[in-house]
């Protein structure tokens, strides 16, 4: 069952409030949101947001990503976005199956609980590799 299946996320103005803004290299752009963003409405319907993609003309070629929505949603994506650009293989193919999970499924609770887990997890372990 969805986290939000039986309220309309949208309806919510809190929802709304303090937008996710980041940049993504192009590369990463396309692996998420597919060839001409052929994934983007997609990720947006099963994780409860929208997501807003604009080309910054840069030299590596970024896009600024706008999302709204219910903050753990956001939340969620911007984990998998950071563990897929984490420097560990291990922490990446976590990226990627969260990535194939919200291209083929509704966000549930579950999902969002696992997702901060192994976000607090990946911190704590890039904290002693810092050092």
């Amino acid at each position: 069952m969805s986290f939000l299946s039986m309220r309309e996320w949208w309806t919510k103005p809190e929802n709304f409030n303090a937008p996710l803004v980041f940049y993504l290299e192009e590369e990463l752009e396309e692996k998420i949101f597919g060839q001409g963003d052929r994934y983007l409405r997609c990720i947006e319907e099963l994780s409860h947001t929208l997501i807003q993609l604009e080309s910054w003309f840069t030299v590596t070629g970024h896009t600024r990503v706008t999302v709204v929505g219910p903050p753990l949603a956001r939340q969620w994506l911007m984990g998998m976005i950071w563990l897929l650009e984490h420097r560990s293989f291990h922490y990446q193919a976590g990226g990627y199956q969260m990535l194939q999970s919200v291209w083929s499924q509704p966000l549930t609770k579950k999902d969002l609980a696992a997702s901060l887990s192994v976000q607090l997890d990946s911190l704590v372990v890039k904290g002693y590799q810092n050092e």
